[in-house]
């Protein structure tokens, strides 16, 4: 999952996008997980994806030294929204995560921070994640 999702979003983020849409060109991704990481990170290296940066840590707190992001997208399934990573989002910026209890069926929720900071969810889909782990 770590591997294929950074794939795509490095492709993603290197297309020519308006400014106003994406401030960054840069990925940047958290794992839990370090032996994942390292092999995402080898395997994307090799093959010629070197805009996204690492970080072994809970994806739940997010990267708050790089914030604000533009977007946000979760690949675990939190209880509730992860209130760091709602801080964390630039006013414009949308976060798209998972939201339920372990092992059921989920939400797929976005969540959409307007310039005012005030933030506007919708429910787009039933989906199956695993769970969010680490402390909160």
């Amino acid at each position: 999952g770590t591997n294929r999702l950074s794939k795509i979003e490095s492709i993603l983020v290197d297309l020519d996008v308006p400014k106003s849409f994406m401030r960054s060109k840069t990925r940047l991704t958290v794992e839990i997980i370090p032996e994942l990481a390292w092999q995402a990170r080898h395997r994307l290296e090799e093959e010629g994806y070197g805009n996204i940066q690492y970080r072994i840590g809970d994806g739940y707190f997010g990267w708050p030294d790089e914030a604000p992001f533009d977007a946000i997208m979760v690949t675990a399934a939190a209880e509730e929204v992860p209130q760091p990573l709602v801080d964390q989002l630039a006013p414009g910026g949308r976060l798209v995560l998972p939201v339920g209890r372990r092992y059921y069926t989920q939400d797929l929720i976005l969540l959409h921070k307007d310039l005012s900071g005030e933030v506007h969810p919708s429910n787009l889909l039933p989906v199956s994640f695993v769970p969010l782990t680490g402390d909160r």
